[in-house]
């Protein structure tokens, strides 16, 4: 199945110019959507600056300056008629993203919706849509270009053929897609979170090293990258909002480590400024 020829992306930041990075490199025309004429242009640098390191690696297909003209990234949600999709990529808060799709939904009434939350339920997140069949879950993995798998998310209300729809929108994007029922974390983030937490608390506890108890995963395991440096990726403060979440819904065995949040309250949150568990 051949892609939207309109998307739009609601949120511009590292997430969400990943999104669009992907669509635009697929071949679609891609709208996307900030706050402010300031985070307007921070996007669009993102964005470029991602097309840019692509072509250098011989990743993308057309010219920078090809794709690009089919980027479009504007401050007013108005500017979303016409799209067929519309993902939302705004940080992980549910009164947020309710409000968000809820607004996407004003100005792009023929658009399917889909959210990239990677924890938050999306039968909560579709409370309040006129249209609840044409919306679901498209949990993109960070960073978006390089990661293989989509995680497809089926609400209680999700019509069947729009599940079909995305499955053949994520091959279109070159990438693989899993098809999961919402519940608590889905299947990645409530893996990818239950072992992240037990190599804290293993280091925490002084079991071995951050880089021995990664190694153990990518040495034994065949993981691609240790829990912890996946953590510092990701961000602790992402993870120590889905893991309370998490312990919320599922129950005691997801409670953060006091690790975790001793870290982010020193302000090392990975990869992003530079210290997590690891010194970038």
């Amino acid at each position: 199945m051949s892609l939207p020829t309109n998307v739009g992306v609601y949120g511009g930041g590292r997430m969400g110019a990943g999104i669009a990075h992907a669509f635009l490199s697929a071949g679609a025309s891609v709208t996307v959507i900030e706050s402010d004429d300031t985070a307007v242009s921070a996007a669009e640098e993102r964005i470029g600056a991602n097309l840019a390191k692509a072509a250098e690696r011989g990743t993308l297909a057309e010219s920078v300056d090809r794709v690009r003209s089919r980027l479009t990234v504007a401050p007013d949600p108005a500017a979303l008629a016409g799209c067929g999709l519309v993902v939302e990529a705004v940080p992980e808060v549910v009164e947020l993203k309710t409000r968000v799709l809820t607004r996407i939904e004003e100005f792009a009434s023929e658009a399917v919706l889909a959210t990239n939350t990677s924890s938050l339920s999306v039968d909560q997140l579709m409370t309040g849509l006129a249209r609840p069949e044409r919306f679901l879950g498209l949990h993109f993995f960070n960073p978006v270009p390089a990661s293989e798998l989509v995680e497809i998310v089926v609400g209680a209300k999700t019509a069947a053929d729009l599940v079909t729809d995305a499955q053949g929108w994520v091959a279109a994007l070159g990438k693989t897609a899993i098809t999961v029922t919402d519940s608590p974390g889905f299947a990645s983030s409530r893996l990818g979170v239950a072992i992240a937490l037990e190599a804290m608390r293993m280091l925490e506890d002084g079991v071995a090293s951050a880089e021995d108890i990664d190694t153990a995963m990518t040495l034994g395991y065949k993981h691609p990258m240790g829990p912890l440096r996946t953590t510092d990726v990701v961000g602790l403060d992402v993870r120590l909002a889905i893991a309370e979440h998490l312990a919320s819904e599922v129950g005691a065995r997801f409670e953060p480590p006091a690790i975790l949040r001793e870290k982010i309250a020193a302000g090392h949150l990975g990869r992003k400024t530079g210290q997590g568990f690891y010194t970038w």
